[in-house]
């Protein structure tokens, strides 16, 4: 399956007006964004786990990130609660499940080969980032010489312009904003190359955002395995 794999080419997904798509597994379905592959795939996705669901234990050979959108996600390291943003670098293993439901927004497959550092931030944590114009809060959640990720609360009325060197990806977390004519609500995704700035006008909710500066495939990203 491909989707959305032309990297050279900007693209904006309302994924909150898609339908949910079945996965193999009982009670977890998915809203697709990007995807390489099939059930073993680079991909980025909207999860959604009904309640009572169980992913079974499985090896991240290529590295998972997720950002907890809605419930608490579970595995048999602890309870991640709406806001927790996660990496597991490759080679990591858990046992996803929901007891109460919830929803994440995932990424596999998209680590870069030097990446092995395990990232759990809870909400609220992650150091104080800059503000540029527009931002009240902005929290540093991973960084390093390859890529940066924040998430920022955007103040209601205001124009942000997040300034694009090595290609962009964004998630609308909440609230509503504008950005090329077309209004962004909650789980819009965006995905920008390398030289085209991301400018937006918000509402009057103001937004929170998610946001990774980084090159859209990492030149070390590590190989997927060959189909059989």
């Amino acid at each position: 399956m491909r989707l959305n794999d032309d990297l050279s080419r900007p693209v904006t997904v309302q994924a909150g007006t898609h339908d949910w798509v079945p996965s193999p597994v009982a009670g977890v379905e998915r809203r697709m964004l990007y995807r390489e592959g099939g059930e073993v795939a680079r991909a980025t996705s909207i999860v959604r786990y009904a309640r009572g669901s169980a992913f079974p234990a499985h090896v991240h050979s290529g590295g998972e990130e997720f950002l907890v959108l809605g419930g608490i996600f579970q595995d048999e390291h602890g309870d991640y609660p709406v806001g927790t943003y996660v990496r597991n670098p490759p080679g990591t293993s858990h046992r996803p499940a929901a007891a109460d439901g919830c929803t994440i927004f995932v990424r596999l497959w998209q680590f870069g080969e030097g990446d092995r550092t395990p990232i759990v931030q809870q909400p609220g944590e992650g150091e104080a980032a800059p503000l540029h114009d527009g931002v009240m809060a902005s929290r540093l959640l991973f960084s390093d010489s390859a890529e940066r990720v924040v998430i920022e609360d955007w103040r209601p009325g205001a124009a942000v312009t997040v300034p694009n060197r090595r290609g962009l990806e964004l998630l609308v977390v909440s609230g509503r904003l504008v950005h090329g004519g077309e209004t962004l609500a909650p789980q819009c995704w965006c995905r920008l190359p390398a030289g085209q700035d991301f400018t937006a006008s918000i509402g009057p909710e103001g937004a929170r955002l998610w946001i990774k500066d980084a090159p859209l495939q990492h030149p070390d990203i590590l190989p997927m395995p060959e189909r059989r």
